[in-house]
């Protein structure tokens, strides 16, 4: 099912934009680990910098260093741990984490090669419809295979890669509201 936007003809994320700790850490990680060429770099007056890398699809993640920065919160300004380990909860307004879009005859391999690169990465999770929302095994409603791991900053990432297109009754959950939180 392809969905058309009649509003704005958007063709992608165009950069994404996190903050690190360490712009020389993040280069070693985005370009030197998953091999994203760094494309631009700009020094920011006030001593910060912002650097892009190309993510694919002509899309980038980017990244600012700012000398006073504060601390990331786990389990407020991202994840305190990867899902498989029981957390997944991050403050509204935060950035949950960024999947990465890879090929389906790719996935294995590159499972394998960032655990070779000595990344520390999550079992590989089937998501399905089923209540848990994770399968066992693959098998024709998983919709989509993932695995996840973290950056130098503890930014959560995930390696993912569709497995079926969607149909209208992908997207018949209710959304829920503010008036639905427990906070």
């Amino acid at each position: 099912m392809t969905v058309k936007n009649t509003e704005f003809e958007i063709q992608g994320i165009n950069h994404l934009a996190l903050v690190c700790k360490d712009m020389k850490a993040t280069i070693d990680f985005y370009s030197g680990v998953l091999g994203m060429p760094l494309v631009k770099t700009l020094n920011i007056p006030g001593n910060g910098q912002h650097f892009f890398f190309d993510c694919g699809g002509g899309n980038c993640v980017a990244f600012f260093w700012f000398p006073d920065a504060p601390e990331g919160v786990p389990g407020i300004s991202a994840p305190k741990t990867r899902p498989e380990q029981g957390e997944l909860l991050s403050a509204t307004g935060s950035m949950n984490h960024v999947a990465f879009h890879v090929p389906v005859d790719k996935f294995d391999e590159y499972y394998e090669k960032l655990q070779a690169k000595g990344v520390e990465v999550s079992p590989v999770i089937n998501h399905d419809d089923s209540p848990s929302t994770i399968a066992r095994r693959l098998h024709p409603g998983v919709f989509v295979r993932s695995f996840y791991f973290k950056d130098p900053d503890g930014a959560l990432l995930e390696f993912a890669c569709w497995m079926r297109e969607f149909t209208a009754a992908d997207a018949t959950a209710e959304p829920r509201t503010a008036a639905d939180r427990t906070v």
